[in-house]
């Protein structure tokens, strides 16, 4: 039986976290980003120094066994995610396409906000000379 040659990734099918293309320190940095925890809040929460969070996410060192299933039950991943990349983890990150059609919402609602500033801003200062006036007539 021979291998049949696979057509080669693309971005689109590639699996973001697997053990191809992201590391343990990868991963763990994912699940923490995604919990919305600093490293040093994990640190803390695990009961271990900063130092040991930062070598895990540089791939220096590597938790122990019980480490790692604290690590997985507090970022809410599987313990073989972790590890391998297989299993319940975090999502992919959002791809090009998906953050420019974000960055483009996000830019038309920044420059609907600045014209209703403008316009504020205008009304504000028509509003002030007003009170101005009615101020110099009262004294």
């Amino acid at each position: 039986m021979t291998d049949t040659p696979q057509p080669p990734e693309s971005a689109e099918t590639a699996d973001w976290f697997s053990g191809d293309h992201a590391t343990f320190g990868d991963r763990l940095t994912a699940a923490r980003d995604a919990q919305g925890l600093s490293q040093a809040q994990l640190a803390r929460r695990l009961g271990v120094k900063l130092k040991t969070v930062q070598g895990w996410e540089n791939d220096s060192s590597e938790p122990r066994a019980n480490k790692l299933q604290m690590v997985a039950g507090l970022l809410n991943v599987s313990i073989r995610w972790l590890l391998t990349g297989e299993g319940d983890g975090v999502p992919e990150p959002a791809s090009s396409e998906e953050l420019a059609e974000g960055a483009q919402a996000l830019l038309n609602d920044v420059q609907q906000m600045r014209a209703q500033m403008t316009q504020l801003a205008t009304r504000m200062g028509k509003a002030e000379k007003q009170l101005r006036l009615i101020l110099k007539e009262a004294f």
